[in-house]
Parts: structure tokens; C-alpha cells; sequence
């Protein structure tokens, strides 16, 4: 990963949760601390400092303290980092008993085109703001579709929805998207169920691609595919320059290179720690 590159997305991550947290600084760490209800975020270099001047400096003890905090505030002792920005991270973070997983890296070079991918017939992709009536069932879909062996469809889709709206995680998301902190676009059937989804949160003319899920009744029918595509357009649209996103299965990866992303890099975090959005 070039360092020009490398430091875009570095102060993307630098950025991002300060719009939904506060950091508390541990010497050469950093912990993002929840402002609000919703899923907590992470530990991880200290984002001020220059790249890679963490590395080398993190001790165990630093990690202890950090892990601490987050006993003492109940959230999960989450890591996340890119692998480059602190080298040796992994390996005290690892002494300390946590398991840490990969998650490569996969950007798309500003002038490569991106056309609209092809779509079953009646399907239609659009962006869902804060009074969209299909906002709790597009929150929804993620439920079904990243949860192991699920097999549902709308009617499951409504139920979670149902869950969402109680438990208040539509409301806490409605403000986000109001103020523009984050955009949610979504492919949806003819009659209106929606069947794929997708997200991203823009900053400093940099964003990630993520969250996105297929329906499981909806699967292989390209829908991913081209959820994933409208993302990258609409982001362009909106002033975003330099688009990257995760992956965790080979399968996923080939997707996003049938659309043009190349590899770049690694992101580090702790096994099944909570989605950071």
C-alpha cells in the first residue's frame, strides 16, 4: 500500500468514530468511547501520532489498560487497526489471550468507471433516507443475512424489523442519516421488500464500503453485486474520492474484483468482535 494511500485510510478510521464517540487516550493507544447508544467501537494506535510511530511502543501493559476501560465501561475488549499503522500490536494483543483475525483490504482507483450492474427484472436499487418507510426492514436485512445458516425471508425480515423499531435502533440511526454521517442504499423487490442492502460513511472525501447483505431467499441473483456498485456511484456523487472496503471470505473478494477493486492492505481486529457500525 502506497503511503499516501495508506494515510487516507488511516485518518479515515481517525475520523469516522469521533462523529459517533469521544477517544480516550492509553500513551500510544486509543479508545473510541460510544457518545450514544449503539454498537461500541474499538481500541486501537493512537490516530494522532504520525503512522506508524505506535509501533514499537505499545507494552502489554498498555493493552491491559485499555482492555480494562472497556471492562469498566461493559463493552467487548475490541481491537481494530491497520497492521501496517502498528506492526507490533498484534503481537501484544495476542500475548494478552485475544484472538485476532484478518480482514484484507480491497480499494478502487478513482478513475476506474464503474456502470451499473445488471438487475432481475422489476429489482431497483435507491438510497433510503430517515423517513423512508423501509428503513426498519433495510436495517434488518443484515440480521438475516450475515447470521450463520439463516435461511429467511420476508417474513423473518419483518419480524427483526419489528425488533429494531422496539428496541430503538431505527430511531438512533435516523439522525445519522439526516445529517448525512451515513448513506444506505438498498435493492428492493417489486413489491417493495427489500432484498439487498449496503452502507457507507463518507469523511474528508474517503470512505468504506460495508454492510453489505444479501436476503438469504434473494441470493445469487447479483443483487450484492450491484448493491455494491450503486454504493461506489453514489459516494462519487457525494464527493467521495477514495472508496476501500473489507473482506472476510475469498468468495466475497472475487466479487469486488469482477467490479474493479485491487488489493491494499490489512486490517487487524479481535475474532467475533461487534460490527463496527
Amino acid at each position: 500500500m502506497s503511503e499516501s494511500l495508506h494515510a487516507r485510510i488511516e485518518r479515515y478510521y481517525a475520523t469516522v468514530p469521533l462523529l459517533f464517540s469521544d477517544a480516550e487516550e492509553f500513551g500510544p493507544l486509543r479508545l473510541f468511547v460510544r457518545k450514544e447508544p449503539g454498537a461500541p467501537y474499538y481500541g486501537g494506535p493512537g490516530h494522532a501520532q504520525p503512522v506508524g510511530a505506535a509501533a514499537g511502543r505499545v507494552t502489554g501493559a498498555d493493552v491491559a489498560r485499555v482492555r480494562a476501560r472497556q471492562r469498566e465501561l461493559g463493552v467487548p475488549e475490541a481491537f481494530e487497526w491497520l497492521a501496517e499503522a502498528a506492526p507490533d500490536l498484534r503481537e501484544r494483543i495476542e500475548a494478552a489471550g485475544l484472538t485476532v483475525a484478518e480482514r484484507p483490504l480491497m480499494i478502487l482507483d478513482p478513475q476506474r468507471p464503474m456502470e451499473p450492474r445488471p438487475l432481475p427484472d422489476g429489482v431497483t436499487i435507491r438510497a433510503v433516507d430517515a423517513d423512508d418507510p423501509a428503513l426498519p426492514a433495510v436495517l434488518a436485512l443484515p440480521r438475516l443475512a450475515f447470521a450463520p445458516g439463516s435461511t429467511g425471508g420476508a417474513e423473518a425480515l419483518s419480524a427483526v424489523a419489528g425488533e429494531l423499531l422496539a428496541d430503538g435502533t431505527v430511531a438512533a440511526v435516523r439522525p445519522t442519516l439526516t445529517a448525512g454521517h451515513k448513506r444506505l442504499l438498498a435493492a428492493f423487490a417489486p413489491d417493495g421488500v427489500p432484498l439487498a442492502a449496503g452502507h457507507y460513511h463518507p469523511a474528508g472525501g474517503t470512505t468504506e464500503i460495508g454492510g453489505v447483505g444479501t436476503l438469504p431467499t434473494a441470493r445469487r441473483q447479483g443483487l450484492a453485486a450491484a448493491v455494491t456498485a450503486a454504493l461506489v456511484t453514489d459516494a462519487r456523487e457525494h464527493g467521495v474520492t477514495t472508496v476501500f472496503l473489507a473482506y472476510a471470505q475469498d468468495s466475497v473478494a472475487r466479487i469486488y474484483a469482477r467490479l474493479g477493486f485491487r488489493p491494499a492492505g490489512l486490517t487487524l481486529l479481535i475474532a467475533d468482535q461487534p460490527a463496527r457500525s
